[in-house]
């Protein structure tokens, strides 16, 4: 039902993750048996996780070893690996200056110009070691980068950025014609970000391979404190699955709903995938891994905007490896590693044998479900009380 913030004006309630909680039902599953591969542009994943194309998150090395455990990181063609031969220094000094003059650096490091080279280069350093090669960046260059990723042997291309639609305009640029870009790809091309049913339909109906939602829940995001824009996750998910399956009965096409951010725990991520979506890109988790190059800090694409930051340095720490987190063991108390196992738990608790069953577990809002007889845990923060 609509509500009304003043006269005439209606106001819809959206939902998080932290408003709502999962329902167990008559059937529960050993969660050896549960299945959570996916497909996403041809490309077969035996998890159903996504490394957010963040330069503090993804290098080529991290690349290679996530995408060898079975799932698929993205690297940023528009962040430092394609700005530098040697990604390493310009990290390091991002994550070794001082806090207040984090935004002043980050604009300094990403002002040298990208290298078309680089962006080849790095693309053929991760297809050198047999794994699936995913790639990103924005919209502006997606039609001079688009081609040298592909020929250089992208399996993927992600175009992304905080909002996307297919009609923009423009007085200043030439804007993306997203339905002849991926014709002219010749390569899967998933679009991002969006977060509304009419959105979702009308990137789909360009050919688009998937499908990103989210704008500004990531840790290290302030687009909703800069720009007042965004959708809680639950409902934006929600919203563009049905849109997926409403494509899907039309055209016989599934168009997979990835859910871009905000999710921290396990807990997250299961309820993502309930809510509709078919995998899950996260940045942070990840972050902490000893294989990320940002050695235990976390920060946007959109940090080192040269007139409008939308994003902050963030320290995250370093908990464990790539495996660690994804698969355990976990050697944390607060959800945040064994996200497959969590995952795999879930759904046999809810009676899913794969993905598109735990699409259809039942939801009920809850703001209630993190803080109920955890007072203690709260006091002493530690497991859920650690989270906020």
């Amino acid at each position: 039902m609509p509500y009304y913030i003043g006269r005439n004006r209606e106001a819809r309630e959206a939902y998080g993750f932290d408003d709502v909680a999962l329902v167990p039902g008559s059937l529960t599953i050993d969660p050896a048996d549960t299945d959570t591969s996916i497909s996403i542009g041809g490309i077969d994943l035996k998890i159903p996780f996504l490394a957010s194309a963040m330069d503090g998150v993804v290098s080529v090395d991290f690349a290679v070893a996530m995408n060898r455990l079975g799932a698929l990181a993205v690297l940023n063609l528009d962040g430092i690996n394609s700005r530098y031969e040697d990604p390493k220094k310009a990290i390091a000094e991002i994550v070794n200056c001082e806090s207040g003059k984090a935004t002043e650096v980050f604009q300094k490091i990403y002002k040298i110009p990208i290298k078309p080279e680089l962006i080849a280069k790095r693309v053929k350093e991760i297809k050198k070691n047999k794994v699936p090669c995913a790639v990103s960046c924005i919209p502006q260059n997606a039609a001079i980068f688009g081609p040298i990723a592909r020929d250089a042997g992208a399996d993927i291309f992600f175009v992304q950025s905080t909002v996307i639609s297919v009609k923009y305009e423009s007085s200043t640029q030439k804007p993306l014609d997203l339905q002849k870009f991926i014709k002219e790809m010749k390569i899967p091309v998933a679009l991002g970000n969006c977060v509304t049913y009419k959105v979702a339909l009308e990137l789909m109906e360009t050919g688009a391979a998937a499908i990103l939602v989210g704008v500004g829940p990531g840790a290290a995001c302030t687009t909703r404190g800069v720009l007042g824009i965004g959708v809680p996750q639950v409902t934006a998910t929600v919203d563009c699955a049905a849109a997926r399956d409403v494509y899907f009965k039309k055209t016989g096409r599934y168009v997979p709903i990835i859910t871009d951010g905000g999710m921290i725990t396990g807990g997250d991520v299961c309820k993502a995938i309930a809510a509709g979506s078919d995998a899950v890109m996260i940045g942070s988790p990840f972050a902490k891994a000893k294989e990320a190059p940002g050695m235990g800090y976390h920060w946007g694409m959109a940090t080192p905007h040269a007139n409008l930051p939308r994003g902050t340095r963030v320290h995250v720490g370093t908990t464990g490896t790539i495996e660690e987190i994804l698969f355990g063991p976990a050697r944390t108390d607060d959800g945040t590693q064994n996200l497959v196992g969590a995952l795999k738990t879930s759904m046999g608790a809810l009676g899913a044998h794969n993905i598109r069953e735990m699409q259809m577990t039942p939801i009920i809002i809850a703001p209630s479900i993190k803080t109920e007889g955890k007072l203690l845990q709260k006091a002493q923060v530690v497991g859920m009380g650690k989270q906020k």
